[in-house]
């Protein structure tokens, strides 16, 4: 198997969950045709654009620190081989493979449906979070400028949100962003997974560098806006030797705030990253999955609500201790933002001027 030149994952691996059939050889020529043709070349990033009938999602997880959540995109050209969204794209009968990665999706009418939702007389605010399932500030933002769209509305109804990126294209929308956060309605979190640019180009090959997001952090932060480094994930064996540089790097920038999440491989994402580890780290590759398996009590992913983000066992509890100290040597601490939610105005949705 060769690598796909700028793209994370190494094949098409099919679904079986969502009626994707698992393609079996029949003797045409096509079961050989990489032999004869060579390795198949990724195909260029398309985008098809939905037209959903809503916009904003719902949880109840006891997991996250939010109820609610706005997805512009589905999949993502950053093309993160750890990205635990990559199932979602077996929802379209798509691959979580190369297609999560080169066919996306937008939504362009994300901001009109918003603000019918938040125009419902029974809506009640509650903060946003954006970039929860694939990245608002991937390179097709710059074309439709969703992401955009749906902060101006968050500012002219004052409504809270987060975003969470692996991008510097956040720094197009600080004029938003500082307005935004004046008022108390915004906090960013950017995620950082190395220092060294060949591992980055490995693990993410289409996100922004991670000087550029480290740089990006540090802007954030002397706009006055809530910034927080994210180092997620930890991969044992490939990126955890940079996390005491990575935090010493936030806190040069200005940064206060951290966290870190350990490696998940749900569904169909820990047969490829398999596959990816033995591709481009096949001398290690036994002991990356035997540390991740020694966390999430022997299997290469725990899926239990209360479990999933809490790994377990000696190598995990080694993490926590090495964060901290890096942490508590910096001064940073891992702060949780309260945003304003009685700043709320209602939108208007008729067209009426108001009569006062």
């Amino acid at each position: 198997m060769e690598p796909t030149k700028g793209r994370g994952a190494p094949s098409n691996r099919e679904s079986s969950r969502f009626n994707i059939p698992q393609s079996e050889a029949d003797g045409d020529w096509l079961d050989d045709r990489e032999q004869i043709d060579g390795p198949a070349r990724a195909c260029p990033t398309s985008v098809i654009e939905l037209h959903p009938r809503t916009i904003l999602s719902f949880n109840k997880s006891p997991d996250i620190p939010f109820d609610r959540s706005i997805n512009a995109y589905a999949g993502c050209e950053h093309g993160c081989i750890y990205c635990f969204a990559r199932p979602t794209h077996a929802y379209h009968d798509l691959s979580p493979g190369l297609d999560f990665e080169t066919r996306l999706f937008a939504k362009p009418d994300a901001a009109e449906l918003l603000r019918a939702t938040l125009a419902q007389p029974r809506y009640l605010p509650r903060p946003i979070a954006m970039g929860t399932n694939t990245d608002p500030y991937q390179p097709i933002e710059g074309r439709y400028r969703i992401t955009r769209a749906l902060l101006e509305l968050c500012l002219e109804t004052r409504h809270p949100v987060t975003i969470t990126t692996k991008s510097d294209r956040v720094l197009r929308d600080l004029d938003l962003l500082t307005e935004l956060a004046r008022h108390n309605l915004t906090s960013v979190m950017i995620s950082v997974t190395s220092l060294d640019n060949h591992v980055s180009r490995l693990l993410e090959p289409r996100a922004t560098a991670p000087a550029k997001r480290l740089a990006a952090l540090g802007k954030l932060a002397a706009a006055g806006i809530p910034a927080h480094c994210s180092l997620a994930p930890v991969i044992p064996a490939i990126t955890d030797e940079y996390m005491e540089g990575i935090i010493t790097s936030a806190a040069a920038q200005g940064i206060r705030s951290a966290g870190w999440i350990p490696l998940r491989l749900p569904h169909e994402v820990a047969p490829l990253f398999r596959e990816w580890l033995s591709l481009h780290f096949p001398d290690r590759a036994t002991k990356v999955m035997g540390i991740v398996r020694e966390m999430r009590g022997g299997r290469d992913n725990d899926p239990r609500f209360y479990n999933r983000m809490k790994p377990q066992g000696i190598w995990a509890d080694l993490f926590r201790a090495r964060f901290r100290l890096a942490c508590r040597r910096s001064g940073l601490t891992k702060q949780r933002v309260e945003l304003d939610c009685t700043a709320f105005r209602r939108p208007d949705v008729t067209g009426q001027l108001p009569l006062f």
